[in-house]
């Protein structure tokens, strides 16, 4: 993993699947740290952590209902966990007065520390703001880039411009830059406009590329609308008329492929971003036109929050922005195995998947052993 300096913020994921993560709801889930059952001294973690553990922890999300979701909180709650902390997780599932009275409610409890996920607008400014007045921690995943001015707060994210170049650069390579493309995207998020203007960068590169169709929208059912604006599209363009789609998140590539397949139109790729276990399974199949995603992994994501949090609760130096860096996840690769591939098992396919131990301090190992279960 690397840091950069630039920020990178908000991503938007709204699939319209079960959620994963058990008490993942809107009306979020709360659970105790880990009992005590060793002997490990606590003597070298931080001052804060040397006499027990009564830290507590509130995740708050505004985007849901998704896979992506539910491995980001995972994440974040069984690491906060680890290391003994309480840790509460809330998901607005996409209801933005649901995700801005959650973070009121949390500054008026005793939480010590927030991981804000997905607050995209001036508003989530302003909460965070409050949150840093009253003394809070926080750490933002795929938030406003204004938030990096407020002190004190880290801002990680995705690499969304490295996301977008993984997957157009195989489109580009296995079309050798000619072909009629399919563009699904949604507009007023800064994910997405970072990954546009790659995708712009590249059509500019390679004129033998031609957008004919574009579709977008972000909702709680995106998958099933794309599902259906791509069977419509279908209808319209001719068999071989249509090389590849570009959707720059996996809602879309999840509707498009399912679209694709009852078609009939195997003979157009997909090339897509963002990665879940539903999404896996979708590009193992053999007839699969999904080739190509990229990712980071949502589980690792929670964790690495998670533990720069932890660091500025031991008053460690953090920080101001950090970016997880992508991987380029191969439908050969997936099919090279006959087992049922899935985010677990993934690392035995992609090298470095799911692996990091960025911002693990010595003493946060500590912490693990003392709580252990």
């Amino acid at each position: 993993m690397r840091k950069r300096n630039i920020f990178k913020s908000a991503a938007v994921s709204f699939v319209a699947m079960t959620l994963l993560l058990t008490g993942c709801t809107s009306g979020g889930s709360s659970s105790e740290p880990a009992k005590e059952k060793s002997n490990v001294s606590l003597k070298d973690v931080p001052d804060k952590f040397s006499k027990g553990n009564d830290m507590k922890i509130k995740v708050i999300r505004k985007i849901g209902g998704d896979d992506h979701t539910a491995q980001f909180l995972a994440g974040a709650k069984s690491e906060g966990e680890a290391m003994g902390f309480k840790v509460d997780v809330f998901t607005a599932n996409g209801d933005t007065a649901k995700f801005h009275d959650a973070i009121a409610q949390g500054l008026q409890e005793d939480y010590d520390g927030f991981i804000i996920s997905h607050g995209d607008d001036a508003a989530t400014v302003e909460d965070v703001k409050k949150l840093r007045d009253a003394g809070k921690s926080v750490v933002t995943f795929d938030s406003n880039g204004d938030l990096k001015n407020v002190e004190g707060v880290t801002l990680t994210s995705q690499d969304d411009e490295a996301l977008a170049k993984l997957a157009l650069d195989q489109l580009v390579k296995e079309t050798k830059g000619k072909g009629n493309i399919v563009y699904l995207w949604v507009d007023g998020f800064p994910p997405m406009v970072r990954r546009n203007n790659v995708y712009k960068d590249v059509l500019k590169e390679n004129p033998g590329l031609k957008e004919v169709e574009r579709f977008g929208v972000a909702a709680s059912d995106t998958s099933v609308q794309t599902q259906n604006a791509v069977a419509a599209m279908l209808n319209k363009h001719k068999k071989g008329s249509i090389d590849a789609i570009f959707a720059t998140w996996d809602a879309f590539a999840i509707g498009a492929a399912r679209a694709i397949k009852e078609a009939g139109r195997d003979e157009i790729k997909i090339y897509g971003i963002d990665v879940s276990n539903a999404d896996l399974q979708l590009m193992q199949e053999k007839s699969s036109p999904w080739k190509y995603t990229a990712a980071v992994d949502p589980k690792l994501i929670g964790e690495v929050n998670m533990r720069i949090l932890a660091k500025k609760l031991a008053e460690e130096e953090t920080p101001q922005t950090y970016d997880l860096e992508a991987s380029l996840i191969d439908q050969k690769a997936l099919q090279s195995t006959n087992d049922s591939m899935n985010m677990q098992k993934l690392g035995g396919v992609i090298d470095g998947w799911g692996k990091s131990d960025a911002f693990m301090e010595d003493w946060m190992k500590t912490l693990k052993d003392h709580y252990k279960k």
